[in-house]
């Protein structure tokens, strides 16, 4: 069976750091976005502890602030170390999908 957290845990850096580095957002938020982009089965317990390993990488900062709708909610932004990471991961990114996409097309193999 396809452990699809695994698959997901790497991508999902370079998916939520796109999503900071489009502007200022929270954690529920960022869920939200996710599952909007198709991560249906995605919750915030997924989403946190990338956001505080993108944290203590110094991919993102993080100021907590007061909330129109209920308690105070701490919002992401991205650094310059963090767009850096984004930039790289956008070249591998391509350069992974690509080959894999090749390889599942059906009866690549056997071309060669």
């Amino acid at each position: 069976m396809i452990n699809k957290a695994q698959l997901l845990k790497g991508l999902l850096e370079g998916c939520i750091l796109k999503i900071i580095a489009e502007g200022e957002t929270y954690g529920y938020q960022l869920t939200s976005n996710l599952n909007e982009a198709g991560f249906a089965d995605l919750n915030e317990g997924s989403v946190y502890p990338v956001l505080v390993r993108l944290s203590k990488k110094n991919y993102v900062a993080s100021k907590t602030k007061i909330s129109p709708l209920g308690p105070r909610r701490k919002y992401f932004t991205i650094t310059e170390e963090g767009r850096q990471f984004l930039s790289e991961f956008r070249i591998v990114w391509k350069e992974i999908s690509t080959v894999v996409d090749g390889i599942m097309k059906e009866g690549v193999m056997n071309e060669r």
